[in-house]
This record gives structure tokens, C-alpha cells and sequence, in this order.
């Protein structure tokens, strides 16, 4: 769960057109997800938020929307792995801490609600998945998932059409590391589809929810999880 590793291979690693329009859709994409946050979570001004995974680089508009666009920034907390002291300058009214989404150093219902946009598929294997589920649905009684669709054609962290598909993990794995895009390979990236995020949440003891599909020219890009929303 290391966003601002994966945001500097993206950076090295792109060409720059294809960049310049994987971050235009995903900018599309994120202010789709904030708006639908919005509408099913409808955060009052004194609801807190607990946001795991922020990027502690950005290298897009699109990164940290949350952080961009909430109109009530006190109300956040952020929690990542990496060093915080550069997004803490860049946003100043929002509190940043270091530390694991699997673990996390809060005590049960310490906020409204806990909100992680594309984290879930970096955090490491299954049980680790599921640990970081039921780490979130501990610290807040609702809860807000994205992360993309493991079976859109074309793989959204490195740009790379089908094979991800096509190919069992480890010889996909072994693909990205003979391509030179090994930071994407092993734990740091297993994605997910519909029928996984089930099973997960099953697992995690989160009972009731929705799941939302986003979409991209009619396939699914994207999943967001949302539970325990307001009636």
C-alpha cells in the first residue's frame, strides 16, 4: 500500500500522451466517485472521515480528490505509510499520521466514516485485504471503498492491455518484471472483480452493502463499496 511508489513508476515508466490521457479519465472518473460519496455517504459538516491511502505525491488533479474538494477539510484525517510531511504543507487544515490501513492506531467508532479510494488492491495478499476491510469498518460505522475493475480490459496501473486477463498472476508477474514493471508485481498489486469483493467483505463481517459499478465506454473501470449509509 504504497501510492506515491507507484506514482513515480507511472511517471517514469509512461509515455507521456498515454499519461496525459489515463489521468484525464481518471480525473473523470475520481470526480464521478466523489460526487456519488456525496449522494449515498451525505456527510453532515460535523461528520469526520477517517481517508486511507492518500497520495503523499501527486502527479495528477486527480489525486487526493477528497482532500481537493471536501468541503470540510478540519473534518479529515489521513493515514498512509509514507512520510506526510509534504502533503501536510499542501493541505494544512487536514491532519495527516504514518501508518498501516491493515492496522491502524485508532480505538473502535473513532470517526463517522472511513473512506479509502483505490488502496485495497496495493495493501497485499487476500488475508491481508480482508484485514484491511475489517480495519475500516472497525474504526467507522460507514464505510466507502473504490478500487478498479480487475477484468477492464486494460490494466489501469501500468497501461498494459488484457494480459493481466489473459494470464495466471505469477506469469503476468513475471511479464511486468521482463518489461522493466516489476514494482507492480507480486503483493503490492492484486486486483480485484466483482465476485472478490464479495467474498472479502463476507469475510470482513460486513454484512450489508452496496456495490456500485463505473463505467468506461460500457465496461465496468471501476467498483466502489459503500455500507452503513445514512437512511
Amino acid at each position: 500500500m504504497d501510492p506515491a511508489r507507484l506514482d513515480r513508476a507511472l511517471t517514469m515508466g509512461a509515455p507521456s500522451a498515454l499519461h496525459r490521457i489515463a489521468n484525464r479519465v481518471s480525473a473523470r472518473s475520481r470526480a464521478r466517485k466523489h460526487a456519488y460519496f456525496m449522494a449515498t455517504m451525505n456527510p453532515g459538516p460535523g461528520d469526520t472521515i477517517l481517508d486511507v491511502g492518500a497520495n503523499v505525491i501527486e502527479h495528477s488533479e486527480g489525486d487526493n480528490y477528497l482532500e481537493k474538494h471536501y468541503p470540510h477539510p478540519r473534518n479529515i484525517t489521513v493515514v498512509c505509510l509514507d512520510d506526510t510531511s509534504e502533503i501536510q504543507r499542501r493541505y494544512p487544515e487536514i491532519t495527516f499520521v504514518k501508518g498501516d490501513g491493515r492496522r491502524l492506531p485508532y480505538p473502535d467508532s473513532s470517526f463517522d466514516i472511513a473512506y479509502s479510494n483505490a488502496v485495497i488492491e496495493h495493501v497485499g495478499n487476500r488475508e491481508d485485504q480482508v484485514r484491511f476491510l475489517r480495519e475500516l469498518a472497525r474504526v467507522a460505522p460507514r464505510g466507502y471503498l473504490t478500487t478498479p475493475n480487475r477484468y477492464f480490459p486494460v490494466e489501469t496501473h501500468t497501461r498494459i492491455p488484457l494480459l493481466h486477463i489473459l494470464m495466471p498472476k505469477p506469469l503476468f508477474d513475471r511479464f511486468l518484471r521482463a518489461v522493466g514493471q516489476g514494482w507492480a508485481a507480486g503483493d503490492y498489486m492484486n486486483l480485484l472483480s466483482r465476485g472478490d469483493l464479495d467474498g472479502l467483505l463476507r469475510d470482513a463481517g460486513i454484512a450489508r452493502y452496496t456495490i456500485q459499478a463505473h463505467r468506461l465506454l460500457g465496461m465496468t473501470l471501476t467498483y466502489t463499496v459503500v455500507w452503513g449509509q445514512p437512511d
